[in-house]
């Protein structure tokens, strides 16, 4: 017999891998449509790094110099500046910096349902576009109340890195947050 507390828990899971993979989908999206960033998002590297940005976005300004903290598609507000590291989704600190573990979960369900595919990428990484379906969903999401922040933030992010490969953002990440990347592997970034 299932107990509530084991129904409640999947539930919660469920809800939980449903938000990273709205959040993703919409990220993605914005970054195959910009232009810089070859029509998709090439390599878990990249994604990792502007997720982050996308996830503490009152950090985005200080690695991406074409951002300004005042882009109003931000909408930092006085508790994102003065406590940026206090998100809602935090990461943990890891080999290459920032990282989700559960981005191979939140992929693979994004391309079994149709949203995302696969692409043509660089040598031995992973690139994946939108679908005709993955960008009608992501405009109807991105335009809810829900989701606008987060579908501007992505657009802002978008822009601001574009033409900048994976490795490019994780240096960057490195040497101007080199105070939230000194720390050991596996610690949630807070």
């Amino acid at each position: 017999m299932t107990q509530p507390e084991d129904v409640l828990e999947r539930t919660l899971l469920r809800e939980d891998l449903a938000y990273h993979q709205a959040r993703v989908l919409l990220l993605v999206t914005a970054v195959a449509a910009t232009k810089g960033h070859a029509n998709k998002l090439d390599g878990l590297t990249k994604l990792a790094k502007l997720d982050f940005l996308l996830r503490y976005p009152a950090l985005a300004p200080q690695v991406l110099d074409r951002l300004d903290r005042t882009d109003p598609r931000l909408h930092l507000g006085v508790h994102e500046l003065s406590a940026p590291t206090h998100v809602e989704a935090p990461m943990t600190r890891y080999k290459y910096g920032p990282w989700d573990d559960r981005y191979y979960a939140i992929i693979g369900a994004l391309i079994g349902r149709g949203l995302l595919r696969y692409t043509g990428a660089r040598k031995g990484s992973v690139a994946v576009t939108p679908t005709p379906a993955g960008r009608r969903l992501a405009d109807d999401l991105g335009n809810s109340q829900q989701w606008i922040d987060i579908n501007d933030r992505s657009r802002a992010i978008a822009e601001a890195s574009a033409n900048m490969t994976g490795n490019a953002l994780k240096d960057r990440i490195y040497e101007r947050l080199a105070y939230l990347m000194d720390r050991p592997h596996r610690q949630v970034i807070r």
